[in-house]
């Protein structure tokens, strides 16, 4: 089955996929310390063998913001690093400075396994908050890890970074550059407390090009805008998002700012990323369906308010699950977002089918309509006054699973 599997994707053509492995110069794998019940694999390792790689990193915009974040934020060569180190199953969030303690012991006892500075160890962390993380156990685990890290770790690597996960969000492809090819690959995890800035989830991407830490820096923000930054599940912002970037340069191929190959590297790492997030939205614990509302309309303000409105509203998200055409619960959730003194000559169209123009409704075949949303994904469009701004969110439905889920989360 093809990674690029949504209908909104479009893989490049300069992209091919590969079955798996890491690009040149990185080893991954995972391990177990006993942190997750199930006794499944909770402790990832991601190292770069190359001493001049450069990175670039974002996170979560939280107020409460997990140890790991803080640690990796403050005290991390961010342009520079070699080595990530991940749990999961625990995400050592609101536990104070018993928590930065443990944020360091991983820190550091990765960077003696993987022999790199602490400064360029990235800590990051996911699962329940609010649980002192047991490092202890993690720092026993990791020269067992280390002794795994292989050029394809990165199936075992993405395995020990999830939690709620049920889809597996991992790729590997071949970019063709007119240096020559390089290789780009990614892990995530992120199933739920997912909503724009970021959505909760670790990612971590690799490639063996050579970039420059800026330009690393801005293939990787202008990419998380459109992938990361779009996706909600339950409108809920978690403490420890985190995304990195890591460019080996074993390759050979150097990709220099502002040219063709620049631009090649940026529309396949868009590709990725934006997969990834559609990817994390379909996992939305218990999801069924995969909405994707697009505004247009004449304030950026205004078309970024409605599509959030719209992704998070609880009656589209179960009228999306259900299958369910009813528009209405569309137009009461852009009406919520942006209330006025006179009715919004809105329009709404899904599937293609309008429904509502210039405030008013639109015959339609209400039978088609029903079959064209039973499928696993649907899109909606709003069109607001005015012309000169739009945007997306990608959002899941909202079914009995998620409930069951999360009322049993931590019991």
């Amino acid at each position: 089955m093809s990674f690029f599997d949504s209908r909104w994707i479009d893989r490049p053509d300069h992209v091919a996929e590969l079955p798996g492995g890491l690009p040149r110069g990185f080893r991954a794998a995972s391990g177990r310390a006993g942190i997750k019940p199930s006794g499944k694999p909770d402790v990832g390792l991601l190292v770069c063998d190359r001493v001049d790689a450069t990175s670039a990193a974002r996170f979560t915009r939280s107020g409460v913001l997990a140890a790991p974040v803080l640690l990796t934020q403050e005290r991390c060569r961010l342009e520079g690093l070699r080595a990530v180190v991940a749990n999961s199953g625990n995400a050592n969030a609101a536990t104070g400075r018993r928590g930065l303690d443990a944020a360091t012991k991983m820190q550091g006892a990765a960077a003696v396994a993987g022999g790199v500075a602490a400064e360029r160890v990235a800590v990051c962390s996911t699962g329940v908050i609010g649980v002192p993380l047991d490092a202890d156990a993690i720092v026993r685990a990791l020269p067992d890890v280390h002794a795994e890290l292989s050029d394809g770790g990165d199936a075992a690597f993405t395995e020990g970074i999830s939690t709620t996960d049920v889809i597996e969000k991992r790729a590997a492809l071949q970019v063709e550059l007119g240096g020559g090819p390089v290789r780009l690959s990614a892990q995530a995890k992120g199933a739920g407390m997912i909503s724009p800035h970021f959505a909760t989830l670790l990612c971590f991407v690799q490639t063996d090009a050579a970039l420059d830490a800026a330009t690393c820096d801005l293939l990787l923000g202008a990419t998380c805008a459109r992938s990361f930054e779009r996706i909600s599940v339950d409108g809920q912002l978690s403490t420890n998002d985190t995304v990195v970037l890591m460019a080996s340069g074993a390759s050979g191929v150097r990709v220099e700012p502002e040219t063709e190959d620049e631009l090649r590297l940026g529309e396949a790492l868009d590709a990725l990323l934006r997969q990834v997030a559609i990817l994390c939205v379909r996992d939305g614990e218990g999801a069924g369906r995969v909405g994707r509302i697009v505004v247009r309309g004449g304030q950026h303000l205004h078309v970024e308010a409605a599509a959030r409105a719209v992704a998070d509203s609880p009656l589209v998200k179960t009228a999306l699950n259900g299958g369910d055409p009813n528009w209405g619960r569309i137009a009461q959730a852009v009406g919520m977002a942006l209330p006025g003194t006179a009715p919004l000559p809105l329009d709404i169209a899904i599937e293609g089918v309008p429904v509502l123009s210039g405030g008013a409704p639109v015959d339609h075949d209400v039978a088609d309509l029903e079959q064209r949303v039973a499928g696993r994904e649907v899109v909606y469009e709003v069109g607001l006054p005015g012309e000169g701004a739009d945007t997306e969110v990608f959002f899941s439905d909202l079914g009995h699973a998620y409930v069951t889920l999360n009322a049993e989360y931590t019991t």
